[in-house]
């Protein structure tokens, strides 16, 4: 995979959509989770990484390089960060690239997926104690893509019928723990009054 400029690139978890295999799903990151980087250093996503950052007009490619699958600008590409971490949501059907990628996740040849993004300056935190280091701060988020070989080997991807209203169930589980907590903060902060 090329390295470019000051880029990080980094794997996650993705989702294959529809039956035909085009619309892919999931998260291009998960926040909190540490990750091996090699020679025994770790990297872990604040939850607060992406508060600010620029992610305007991302685009969704195979290993980071060639031909654009799917890009935020013409609405074949989404994502949202939640509190699991940073969602996307892709249609791969506009070129013949896509579809073939798409097919490739349905029968699980591409199981993986990474992130190209660009760290702030000080958008680091180093624990030596656990050679854990911790992206607090993401300037830009570049592109999403399905790799071959990722740096998080832990990361997953699934069919849609696999997942069928698995992501939106754990979206509002997700908001109604907010509520929750939410609500519990008004009822402490009113207890202390």
């Amino acid at each position: 995979m090329p390295v470019k400029d000051s880029r990080q690139y980094r794997s996650f978890e993705l989702s294959a959509g529809e039956s035909d295999g085009c619309v892919v799903e999931g998260y291009a990151t998960t926040f909190g989770d540490a990750y091996d980087m090699g020679f025994g250093y770790y990297e872990r996503i604040d939850p607060h990484a992406l508060d600010g950052a620029d992610m305007s007009d991302v685009i969704f490619q195979l290993n980071h390089e060639g031909i654009v699958m799917a890009r935020q600008s013409n609405g074949t590409l989404e994502i949202e960060v939640d509190q699991r971490g940073l969602h996307i949501r892709a249609d791969l059907s506009g070129c013949q690239a896509g579809r073939d990628t798409g097919e490739a996740i349905k029968n699980k040849l591409i199981t993986k997926m990474s992130w190209g993004f660009m760290v702030a300056e000080d958008g680091w935190e180093y624990d030596p104690a656990t050679r854990t280091s911790t992206v607090t701060k993401v300037d830009k988020v570049f592109d999403v893509s399905a790799v071959s070989i990722p740096a998080n080997p832990g990361t997953e991807i699934h069919t849609r019928s696999y997942l069928d209203g698995v992501i939106e169930a754990e979206r509002r589980e997700s908001a109604q723990r907010e509520e929750q907590d939410e609500r519990e903060r008004i009822c402490a902060a009113l207890a202390i009054y």
